[in-house]
């Protein structure tokens, strides 16, 4: 299996404040941080011992959920995939590192990406700006 872990669960948020205090107060999540930057807030609320993380982010868009799991070389698991007939949707950059995502047949969303800049989880840990 090439997938290392389920590290993150992106999901859409219209409010982001709104969802977090929700997660925090009723379910009983810990918030590791809320950033704002560049037109976008994510929330990201501890429900279990991580992985995953829950993002509550408002620059997701659609309604479902990306499930984005951690490869050791995303050139090479790119390659693997698309030999089996995946198809790329979008490549950029998370702070952790660089990602791809894509959606299954059945519109599942997913990406994989590669923990290249392990030092940014502390980067971001406790920051609260809303």
């Amino acid at each position: 299996m090439a997938f290392e872990s389920l590290d993150f669960i992106y999901h859409p948020s219209r409010d982001v404040k709104r969802d977090m205090t929700y997660f925090i107060d009723v379910l009983g999540g810990r918030l590791r941080f809320a950033v704002a930057g560049m037109g976008a807030r994510v929330a990201a609320i501890e429900l279990a011992p991580p992985p995953p993380l829950l993002l509550l982010a408002d620059h997701v868009q659609g309604d479902t959920p990306i499930l984005v799991y951690r490869v050791p070389n995303l050139r090479q698991e790119i390659s693997s995939l698309s030999q089996r007939g995946w198809e790329r949707k979008a490549t950029f950059e998370i702070p952790h590192g660089p990602i791809c995502s894509f959606h299954a047949p059945g519109g599942q969303r997913i990406a994989v990406y590669q923990l290249t800049r392990p030092q940014a989880a502390a980067t971001f840990e406790g920051r609260r700006d809303f």
